[in-house]
């Protein structure tokens, strides 16, 4: 997490489905969980006491299984779903009391969504749909075309502008997608599982290419997913939902190092944790010279490029160092502590 300010701040949210969502709060804050609500009232529980800080700058990643509450959550930052009760503030305001006008302004604005389907015009060019936002704003056709064809440049489209989304293969119309988003200029980009429909190489292109825009851009990103390899590597946030409600919210690497509940242990069991796990994570914390060093490591280097370093000598000490200067120290027997799952760590400790 940075010092970055607070863009949307989500405080208290619960949603509801069902004719009578008011009358259910009661039962809801009394304890009732979402099966017994859906069993004795027929009414669904889709969020249930959400708290989540969003900050400028960064990508927070809402990840979660199937019925998790993931997109009717993201649903609600730009009020497409209105909740039951709760805030989602917005740069300060409370969104939620916004009229018509004033929500308009905010979706054409403030927020862009990249979606999964890539909901592109199939009638209208590459470069009429990457300027699609601000033609809505009713800005020119030239500035809409500048705009498009600047952020078409940038997602690796130049050439594209006359073609039909049609003509295009799936990686290519999640592009336009982006650029379409990125040419709208807009402080907070929303993203619902916006790779999950590409073939895996097509998806960890755009995941790569993703983080590249994002590393010169610094936008603000929500971004949804149900594959926690996708969430590791993209979230400075990471929010991991069940049933409606955050099981877990933090800095990736410290969810790995220490989960807080059964079912994120179970989550992130089969995760490779040499490939996730950055030295940064797993370091002393010093300044001190250290004796004996092997040599020098970046502190975001995963775990197994130093493993790689190493031969697997659990011996060896380096000196871990971040924009020229030393940061900590890295014992590779800290690193292969590290790489014991969170279980067979508390099995060991039993049999000792």
């Amino acid at each position: 997490m940075t010092d970055n300010e607070i863009k949307v701040s989500i405080r208290k949210l619960y949603k509801i489905f069902g004719p009578n969502a008011k009358a259910m709060m009661a039962h809801v804050e009394g304890g009732m969980g979402k099966p017994e609500l859906l069993d004795q009232y027929n009414h669904v529980l889709g969020l249930q006491d959400i708290n989540v800080d969003i900050r400028a700058g960064e990508i927070t990643v809402i990840m979660g299984l199937s019925g998790s509450g993931k997109s009717t959550l993201i649903r609600h930052l730009n009020r497409l779903i209105d909740p039951t009760s709760g805030e989602v503030i917005v740069n300060g305001e409370d969104v939620l009391a916004y009229g018509d006008p004033r929500l308009a302004q905010l979706r054409q604005n403030t927020m862009s969504m990249v979606f999964q389907k890539f909901a592109l015009f199939p009638h209208h060019t590459v470069l009429a749909n990457a300027g699609m936002s601000r033609r809505v704003r009713g800005e020119s056709a030239d500035i809409a075309d500048r705009e498009g064809q600047k952020w078409l440049e940038r997602v690796g489209l130049a050439g594209y502008e006359e073609h039909y989304p049609g003509q295009l293969s799936g990686g290519m119309q999640q592009r336009v997608g982006i650029a379409r988003a990125l040419a709208s200029d807009s402080e907070i980009m929303l993203m619902d599982e916006a790779f999950s429909a590409l073939d895996p190489l097509i998806r960890t292109d755009m995941q790569d290419l993703l983080l590249e825009l994002q590393r010169e851009l610094q936008k603000t990103i929500v971004f949804i997913t149900h594959d926690l390899d996708e969430a590791l590597k993209l979230a400075d946030h990471l929010v991991i939902l069940k049933d409606g409600a955050v099981v877990q919210q933090g800095e990736p690497q410290d969810i790995l190092l220490r989960p807080n509940d059964p079912y994120i242990i179970d989550f992130i069991s089969d995760i490779n944790r040499a490939r996730v796990l950055r030295v940064r994570s797993v370091m002393e914390k010093t300044e001190r010279e250290g004796s004996g060093l092997s040599g020098e490591v970046e502190a975001n280097q995963n775990l197994e490029s130093v493993i790689a370093l190493s031969e697997g000598d659990t011996n060896l000490h380096y000196r871990v160092m971040e924009d020229g200067r030393q940061v900590g120290l890295l014992h590779m027997r800290d690193l292969v502590k590290a790489l014991v799952p969170v279980e067979a760590a508390s099995e060991d400790r039993r049999v000792a």
